[in-house]
């Protein structure tokens, strides 16, 4: 990891740390290589520390987007280092700290080369957030709930295909439509692995979806978009997600994919810890409208609208910075409940709770500074500045 200290020890001068169970005021975040050492209310700083005065600021968790394709032109399919270490820069720039570069249902090949990209961006190293691996969304879909996904790409899970991936030690969540034939045995491998699965791109049935939980499927991908919908007398995978214990809900808070009255609505059936806020953002990202390539479709964003020729929703423009102050908007939630939406939700989702997604002695010390407006000041990743708005 690069970034524009080299400092061993990291003193974090806090007005307000916003924890998802409690804010504290003038305490002070202290690490050492990388990690959280202690929190306290006093803190002298050792000659040579990198020592960041945010007593005037609001510091919390950084934001963990587990379901995001690109950004600034980048694509997480063009499987370049240029393109994550792209993307990597960027979303540092609006308070995120690690994220899941996220494939599309495309041919094998395509997504091997995608794969072996992710792992080697993350045996190199990257200039602003953190790559936790890899969220493969597709190809084990279904193709009446396909939406941006090319349909001709689509197909059951086979474990002469999703071994060789899991094998790779990179993939962290997979999305599936359990009721294909053969999928329901790949959420089971998934689960031995200790890779999170998310039910998406579905028009499972209730009872199906209660199927897959009790296999291992563990969150819903972008929750009300690509999945059967909530019928009272037939509660769909829409129902599954609201219901269930077990299901975190994956939420586009980009205000177009969800309405702000139906994400106020999730928030209150799931509760912040089972809500994990996601951008699913793609190469359009921090551009303008126009025409942009999405997994071989021509996606046209108009008003910061990404859709298909036929009208269909492919992904969004969205950053994090910005969902978290619309997930605030839209439920009137806390600080606090915000940073579990966006942060530490995400985290435990994928399994690394015990090192993202909160601030804690142990943990990352990957943390986003705000002003009182939620704007991104800073952006630490393991107790180095990787973005710097003053800089920028």
């Amino acid at each position: 990891m690069t970034g524009k200290s080299s400092a061993m020890v990291m003193v974090a001068r806090c007005g307000a740390l916003v924890l998802p169970n409690e804010t504290r005021r003038e305490v002070s975040v202290i690490a050492q290589d990388g990690v959280v050492r202690e929190i306290a209310d006093r803190a002298d700083a050792p000659d040579g520390a990198l020592v960041i005065d945010a007593r005037e600021r609001i510091v919390a968790p950084g934001f963990v987007d587990i379901h995001v394709h690109g950004a600034m032109g980048a694509d997480t399919m063009d499987a370049t280092p240029e393109t994550l270490e792209t993307m990597s820069a960027f979303f540092a720039r609006h308070g995120v700290t690690s994220f899941l570069p996220t494939t599309i249902t495309a041919a094998r090949e395509d997504i091997d080369r995608a794969l072996d990209a992710v792992a080697d961006m993350m045996a190199r190293g990257v200039s602003g957030a953190q790559i936790l691996g890899a969220h493969i969304e597709g190809p084990y879909l279904n193709v009446k709930q396909c939406g941006a996904q090319f349909p001709g790409h689509i197909r059951p899970a086979h474990p002469a295909e999703y071994c060789d991936w899991f094998a790779r030690g990179n993939v962290r969540l997979v999305t599936v439509a359990p009721e294909i034939a053969g999928n329901l045995r790949m959420i089971e491998d998934a689960r031995r692995e200790r890779i999170a699965l998310a039910i998406g791109h579905s028009d499972a049935d209730y009872e199906m979806c209660m199927r897959a939980v009790a296999c291992g499927a563990n969150q819903a991908t972008h929750t009300f978009n690509g999945m059967r919908g909530l019928h009272h007398r037939e509660p769909g995978v829409a129902g599954a997600v609201l219901s269930s214990d077990d299901l975190v809900a994956q939420l586009i808070a980009d205000n177009i994919h969800v309405h702000p009255a139906v994400m106020k609505i999730v928030a209150r059936a799931k509760s912040p810890q089972r809500v994990a806020v996601i951008t699913d953002a793609m190469r359009a990202t921090g551009l303008g409208d126009g025409e942009y390539d999405l997994g071989g479709q021509t996606v046209y964003v108009r008003g910061g609208e990404a859709r298909l020729a036929n009208g269909s929703l492919a992904g969004s423009t969205l950053t994090m910075d910005v969902a978290f102050r619309n997930i605030i908007a839209a439920t009137g939630c806390s600080l606090n409940d915000a940073v579990a939406m966006c942060a530490t939700t995400p985290a435990r989702s994928i399994f690394v709770e015990d090192r993202k997604g909160a601030l804690a002695p142990g943990q990352d010390a990957d943390m986003v500074i705000l002003d009182s407006a939620l704007n991104v000041r800073q952006t630490i990743v393991g107790g180095r500045v990787v973005f710097d708005a003053q800089d920028n």
